[in-house]
């Protein structure tokens, strides 16, 4: 069998103590990198959202300036229908009164 010659170097408390201060260095480099990650990230969604709703907006707005003119039209065609009848009306009320008075 052979022997491992490697040297095995005995660990002091220092040397675990400047361990433990690298790894929290690098824990707390990681935990702001993924703070700003996470910051960047909600202000991505934020303004996706924000635009999907302006989207929807200008799509809903849209359709309701058509929906207006359709309105528009049906009552102008109603108004003219309505005319007609009064005109009608008058017409059949004024004939009446001069056949009562001829």
């Amino acid at each position: 069998m052979e022997q491992n010659n490697t040297t095995k170097k005995a660990m002091t408390l220092e040397d675990i103590a400047g361990l433990i201060q690298k790894l929290d260095t690098k824990i707390g480099s990681v935990k702001t990198d993924l703070e700003a990650k996470i910051d960047s990230s909600t202000t991505e969604i934020a303004t996706m959202t924000q635009k999907q709703f302006l989207e929807y907006d200008e799509k809903i707005g849209k359709r309701f300036d058509k929906v207006d003119e359709r309105f528009d039209t049906i009552e102008a065609e109603l108004i003219k229908k309505v005319n007609v009848i009064d005109n009608n009306t008058l017409k059949y009320r004024v004939e009446k009164l001069e056949k009562k008075f001829a």
